[in-house]
């Protein structure tokens, strides 16, 4: 299932207050954990591939996207790693990785998001962290990836994922992208779902190893259609310069699509009430709806322009 679409499901079951269980280039050398204030994120989330049978290529993204996360990476219990269904070495993937190769050459970074609506990832590293670590590094080191955005959509505890943050930094550095993309609600206090803890406590303790939040603002944990959403966020002790307000590009991707007039006016604010304001992040790239121009990646560009 991709990753996301089943929010709408797992935003009932949270509220109910049940557990969730579920050729490219060499990294760039931007520090991780300090970015210019200037420099908005536009993160574009890439989970299909291929639609319809119709492969679906990342290179209209240049020049748009400071970030591609490439989704989802799964760890599986007693198996090897994935993305969605199949290793990531699979011929299908092919003209992607090239693709992608391009797209860090021009100074795009890719990010390898693991985890998701799909749930187990978190639960294997918590079961047997040296094993199911191992393969996770590997495979980012394989490929050159940029980065990790942890989603993390089950139980996993603040020792876990502290753990893992830290082994992560150590192993790949401060150049090494560390995200994490939790619901706003959760940054906000009114909710603790992705993982079960208090990002509060996580930001005060490891936030120099973590270089922002991709935080969701939709699938009925807030929205984009004001300020407000992301205001209690930032009232909640987070700077701005740490959350980049993630939204869904189309309709049926989940709650919470905003139309691009209504989308614009809230950047506008956000913009001109945080100038240190993080960016933006969109789910998904495939079927995100064009705005003033042709193909998805123009959702992109109207939000980079929007944001000045």
């Amino acid at each position: 299932m991709p990753g996301r679409f089943a929010r709408a499901c797992t935003a009932l079951l949270a509220a109910a207050g049940l557990a969730l269980t579920a050729g490219p280039v060499a990294a760039h050398a931007d520090p991780a954990h300090h970015h210019d204030a200037t420099a908005r994120h536009v993160v574009a989330y890439y989970q299909t591939q291929y639609d319809n049978g119709s492969y679906v290529s990342p290179l209209p993204l240049q020049n748009t996207a400071t970030d591609i996360e490439l989704a989802a990476f799964h760890l599986n219990a007693g198996g090897g790693i994935t993305l969605n269904d199949d290793p990531p070495s699979a011929a299908k993937y092919a003209p992607m990785w090239q693709d992608l190769a391009t797209l860090q050459q021009s100074g795009t970074r890719v990010e390898a998001m693991l985890g998701g609506a799909a749930q187990g990832s978190y639960a294997d590293l918590h079961n047997d962290f040296a094993t199911y670590y191992g393969q996770l590094r590997d495979t980012l080191r394989s490929y050159h990836l940029d980065g990790i955005d942890l989603d993390i959509e089950e139980t996993f505890s603040l020792a876990d994922t502290e753990h893992l943050i830290t082994q992560l930094r150590q192993d790949f550095g401060s150049s090494f992208v560390i995200t994490l993309a939790p619901v706003a609600s959760d940054l906000s206090g009114g909710s603790s779902f992705s993982g079960g803890f208090d990002y509060t406590q996580l930001e005060s303790d490891l936030g120099s190893q973590i270089s922002w939040y991709n935080t969701q603002f939709y699938c009925g944990w807030g929205d984009l259609s004001s300020t407000s959403a992301y205001d209690a966020v930032i009232a909640n002790g987070f700077d701005p310069s740490r959350v980049v307000a993630g939204t869904v590009t189309n309709a049926a991707n989940c709650d919470g699509y905003q139309d691009p007039a209504t989308l614009s006016s809230t950047l506008a604010a956000l913009v001109a009430e945080y100038p240190s304001f993080a960016g933006v992040a969109g789910w998904e790239y495939f079927n995100a709806v064009p705005v003033n121009g042709t193909g998805p990646a123009s959702w992109y560009a109207a939000v980079q322009q929007d944001m000045g």
